[in-house]
This record gives C-alpha cells, structure tokens and sequence, in this order.
C-alpha cells in the first residue's frame, strides 16, 4: 500500500496533490447550483461539497473556495438576491455539468455556454436545471468562514423540493440510482451511483456474521 506522509504531500506538484486530496472522500453527489445576478444574469455552476446538515429546519451547505483573482459569481449572486438552487446532475448530462466550472465571463451564462436549460418554478427567482430529476430551492441563512484555507461554508434553508414521483418510497427515502444521479471523485472523473442494498436502523445486538 502506498503511503503519503504530509511532507511528501506538501511536496507534490499542484494537480497530483489536487487529484489525491480531491479523491480521498470517496464519490460524491454532483449538484448544479442556479443562481441569478441583480441584473436577471443566469449563473450554473457545479459543486461536489453539498452536505445535508439539518432536517428541521432543513439545512443544507455547500463549500466555498476563496476568491482570490477569480470572481465567484454563484456566491456574489446569492448574498445580492439571497435566493439559490440545488440540482441533482443527470450522469447522461455529466459533461455539459462538468464544463460549467470553466471561468465564463460574468455576461456569460453558463446554460447557454453548455446546452443546458433554465425553468423558474413556484416565484423562485433562481433558475432551476429543467433537465434535473431532483433540484430544490434555498434561501441563504449564513456563511461560516473557514480560517485555515480561506474557504467557506455557506448554509441555507430548503424551501421547496421537486423530484421525480417514482424515486421517493413512502418513507420519504429518495433512490439516487432511479434518478441517474451522476457522482465525481477527485477534479473530473464521474460515474453513475448504483444502489446496492437497504439495511434496517442500526441497533447493538442485532448484527449478525452471514
């Protein structure tokens, strides 16, 4: 087995330490986030940090990288308006996801840019991904720097959720391979989430060695 000690890590050429470190926590869920601009600009832009941190009230984050020289207009457009969507990616719209994280212009909008489309739904002034099974809208709550890198986490409530009838069991369980949900490990490798097995609540006791 390979080992990596945090000296050779820091060693590493930029991309191979990107990859390794990107890659560690395994596959994670990609989700678009929609926003819009003060102005009516339409922003898409994918995210693999989005993490459930509450259910009532129902929280949800997503991780912020620092700013730097580049503009991060999915976050300028949230603190101006607020508003936000969170949209499950289809794995067959996987590509046309993954290229809404080149560096487009603040007059571009990244639908447009990769053959993707808009829907506003309910008065929400985001736009939501209409090719998405499953997408929900948020309004911002907060945003919790994170002083050692310079990121942040920024936290908001969900307010109303769409997704496909057949994907929800009549516990509210929602199936992520009947929506074709596409996951991503490390920078650019994507695969589809394939369902395996449902398991009972865990209780001591009651597993037993097959």
């Amino acid at each position: 087995m390979m080992h990596i000690s945090k000296a050779q890590l820091k060693d590493e050429s930029r991309i191979r330490r990107l990859n390794i470190v990107n890659s560690i926590p395994g596959v994670k869920p990609v989700n678009l986030i929609g926003s819009i601009s003060e102005e009516g600009q339409l922003n898409l832009a994918v995210f693999s940090s989005v993490i459930h941190l509450g259910s009532n009230p129902a929280l949800i984050g997503f991780i912020l990288r620092p700013s730097g020289e580049v503009r991060r207009h999915t976050h300028e457009n949230i603190m101006s308006t607020g508003e936000y969507t969170i949209n499950a990616l289809p794995s067959v719209f996987a590509r046309q996801g993954h290229y809404t994280s080149a560096k487009f212009d603040a007059e571009v909008s990244e639908f447009d840019a990769v053959g993707l489309t808009p829907e506003f739904l309910d008065g929400c002034k985001a736009p939501f991904l209409k090719e998405s099974r499953m997408k929900y809208s948020l309004r911002f709550c907060e945003e919790m720097p994170i002083q050692r890198n310079g990121t942040a986490m920024v936290i908001g409530e969900v307010m109303d959720i769409y997704v496909d009838d057949a994907a929800v069991s009549e516990n509210g369980f929602i199936d992520l391979s009947v929506l074709d949900c596409a996951g991503i490990s490390g920078l650019n490798s994507y695969y589809r989430l394939e369902k395996i097995a449902d398991f009972p609540y865990a209780r001591p006791g009651e597993f037993a060695k097959e």
